[in-house]
């Protein structure tokens, strides 16, 4: 990098600012020192590798996507939620828009996120206890009523049913009248990580990834601003990875989706820009920052240099966080307030684009409307308080955080290595199917989980109230919890047994096999999804039909 870098930075800063792009605020200390937008070496010749660092805004974007930093704009407050019938979660949500939050995120029951409906017998127990029942496009209605969805960024964490889920969201504008091709917001859809971590999945992978293929050119053509796949490294940190691992696996999911654009013709400059991510944010306050900062300086890179994106656009890693739900402890759960709000620091300090905070209690339960509001408050306290706002990464050229940033890289680009070298191909994609095949990354996950459960058991790791100081004035007090009531599941199927008699069932019906003739040939299948949703088919139904078409997947036994 040449001398001229910090020149670089300022006319893009500028630029910014004469274009109203800057926050009108105060950008000072408590005490009323005036900070500088962003700090840096008084020589860059002097510091090695120092492109490697750069300033914000600029390739590799290893110090975020924006020369402006949050001064330009804060990060979403995106608090996931739901729970009950569409009804109860709809009056959850007008509370986060009420108190502050940015945006929406859309928590699932078990039923839809494994494609049932409400009166599948296999639901039997868990309608509406893990996120919010939706059967058809009348639950989206009521989801969403009241919510201006054109005006409002939704993200919706799905994957093995994300695009009839996704449909169904759809019709529910089409409804409210909006133009649905400036609907913005983000679909989780990834299924590679459901493979290798969350184990919710419908089919084998090959008509899934025919299904995210058609959504990637349907979002392309007609809702630009929508961002169609969310691939998720939370789920695998859930699952006892790594930093490493989690930065390294979704990366290749991520590139995996890529090849999956390319070889659907499309232009990466039009798709790339609508994958975005979604990581954990751990207790390792410092190791967390690397893993953000190393995420997108590895994203630009393969973007550029292994699959061809020239434009700043397509190289640029964007990526939601939520902290880390297995650092809750149900031991002493007022210190959950604690390790959140240390977690989503971390997450604004390695500049996420939006995020949602855990709440005390949801080690037990789903939130209380009082513990959802303290998680909703910690990010606000964080925005407001602190002033991490006003500088644009301020921990970049710390000789920490730049040694544990170069160390995450190189632990992930080994681990692509070994990915690529299962394959046949060549290809980031052959490789993670026979990952998964083969059971590699369960197993990997498996034994990173392994070794720091042993860690805490020989209290090498220390968790406050579980192996070290476990005393506690309030032992005997009991949390009040969120409990969904039973009556939900007997409400729910009675509404869906009603709206089935009210539809046209012939027409719903052949919807539905439409769907399916559509499912034979490459066509793309997403337009035949909608007008069967728009007939009120159920997701059951949807879902049904083409595990009929296409089978079941059953994880094989390992030992």
């Amino acid at each position: 990098m040449t001398d001229d870098a910090r020149q670089r930075w300022q006319q893009r800063y500028d630029a910014a600012l004469a274009a109203g792009k800057v926050r009108d605020a105060d950008f000072t200390t408590l005490s009323g020192v005036e900070v500088a937008p962003v700090y840096g070496p008084a020589d860059e010749s002097a510091v090695p590798g120092f492109e490697r660092i750069g300033y914000p805004g600029e390739f590799p974007f290893t110090r975020g996507l924006h020369a402006t930093g949050y001064r330009g704009r804060a990060w979403t407050i995106r608090q996931f939620a739901g729970f009950g019938n569409a009804k109860q979660t709809n009056e959850r949500y007008k509370m986060i828009l009420a108190e502050g939050g940015g945006g929406l995120s859309v928590a699932f029951d078990m039923p839809t996120l494994m494609g049932r409906d409400s009166d599948d017998p296999r639901s039997l127990g868990e309608v509406g206890h893990c996120g919010v029942a939706i059967d058809s496009a009348t639950d989206m209605d009521e989801l969403f009523d009241g919510i201006a969805l054109e005006t409002t960024t939704t993200s919706m964490t799905i994957s093995g049913p994300a695009v009839p889920v996704f449909c169904m969201y759809l019709v529910a504008a089409e409804r409210q009248g909006a133009d649905v091709g400036r609907l913005n917001g983000t679909l989780q859809t990834d299924i590679f990580k459901e493979y290798i971590a969350q184990k919710e999945w419908l089919f084998a992978p090959e008509p899934h990834l025919r299904l995210i293929g058609d959504l990637m050119e349907y979002c392309a053509e007609n809702i630009p601003a929508y961002k169609p796949i969310s691939v998720s490294g939370y789920h695998i940190r859930e699952a006892g990875s790594t930093a490493a691992q989690e930065l390294a696996y979704t990366l290749a999911d991520g590139f995996a989706y890529v090849e999956l654009g390319l070889s659907r013709g499309l232009d990466i400059e039009t798709f790339a820009p609508g994958l975005s991510f979604f990581f954990d944010a751990h207790i390792d306050f410092f190791e967390e920052i690397a893993k953000f900062r190393a995420a997108r300086r590895i994203w630009a890179r393969w973007l550029r240099d292994v699959y061809g994106a020239t434009t700043e656009k397509a190289q640029q890693l964007r990526f939601h966080t939520q902290t880390a739900g297995v650092s809750l402890t149900a031991q002493q759960p007022d210190n959950n307030i604690v390790r959140t709000a240390v977690e989503a620091l971390a997450a604004v300090l390695g500049g996420t684009q939006s995020l949602h905070t855990n709440a005390l209690d949801e080690v037990l339960a789903l939130p209380s409307a009082k513990a959802a509001q303290i998680a909703l408050r910690t990010q606000q306290v964080i925005a407001e308080e602190t002033g991490v706002m006003n500088v644009a990464d301020p921990l970049g050229g710390a000789w920490y955080v730049e040694a544990l940033t170069d160390e995450l890289e190189r632990q992930a680009e080994e681990i692509f290595t070994r990915i690529k070298d299962m394959g046949t191909d060549g290809t980031m994609t052959s490789g993670i199917l026979r990952g998964i095949e083969d059971g590699w990354f369960t197993g990997e996950i498996a034994e990173a989980a392994f070794v720091y459960q042993r860690a805490l058991e020989k209290g090498d790791k220390k968790v406050v109230g579980v192996n070290t100081l476990t005393g506690s004035v309030d032992a005997h007090d009991t949390l009040e919890i969120l409990r969904v009531s039973h009556q939900v599941e007997i409400d729910q199927k009675a509404e869906l047994a009603e709206r089935r008699r009210r539809r046209d069932d012939a027409a719903a019906r052949a919807a539905v096999q439409r769907m399916v003739e559509v499912a034979r040939t490459d066509q793309n299948m997403v337009p035949a999804m909608l007008d069967a949703v728009r007939a009120e088919a159920t997701l059951g139904e949807i879902c049904d039909a083409l595990r009929t078409e296409w089978g079941s997947y059953t994880e094989p036994a390992r030992f």
